[in-house]
């Protein structure tokens, strides 16, 4: 037995607990990476011409015509692109569950990509509400009963967005288990 009263060898105590943890660590990292590319994805795949075209005026929604829009790709697509390359590191938990200054740099890392992805659905969350809604007093209307395939692909982006939030904000609290155990 260590100090404490934990021990970390084989078959005692604590080790299968942080093992535990380090698994669920790396499908939540899976799951948060497929959230966060397939946000990115359908927000950037987003485009809708309305079938009525006058000689001179062509009605189109896309996602970069709004920068909301394209932070939101952008800052989806940071953050998968991290969640992608912070797997090998969960690996590493896996293997060796005792490691503490890895898993102290994957909190940090964790929680600004976890701004970041808040920050790009948030503000995009405002654009889509107005997308439905509109705003009367500033003569905003409501563009999604023409542009229809268009609301329904951001409102499903920002579904899958906070998703990611959510994920990342338990991976967070995951690994603060994990350093809290040692």
């Amino acid at each position: 037995m260590e100090a404490g009263g934990v021990s970390k060898g084989p078959g005692k105590p604590g080790f299968g607990a942080n093992q535990g943890v380090s698994v669920l660590d790396f499908v939540l990292r899976i799951v948060a990476f497929v959230c966060t590319l397939g946000s990115a994805i359908a927000m950037g795949t987003t485009n809708e011409t309305l079938p009525f075209v006058t000689q001179f005026i062509r009605f189109r929604a896309r996602f970069n015509d709004l920068p909301t829009f394209t932070f939101f790709v952008v800052a989806n697509s940071v953050a998968s692109a991290y969640l992608f390359f912070s797997l090998p590191l969960s690996i590493f938990h896996i293997i060796k569950s005792g490691s503490q200054n890895s898993r102290i740099v994957l909190v940090i890392l964790d929680t600004l990509v976890q701004a970041l992805v808040i920050a790009g659905a948030s503000a995009s969350a405002a654009i889509v509400y107005l997308a439905h809604k509109g705003n009367t007093r500033t003569n905003w209307f409501s563009i999604c009963q023409q542009f229809n395939s268009f609301c329904e692909r951001t409102s499903g982006s920002l579904i899958g967005s906070f998703g990611a939030a959510v994920i990342l904000m338990l991976l967070v609290l995951l690994s603060g288990i994990a350093l809290a155990r040692r």
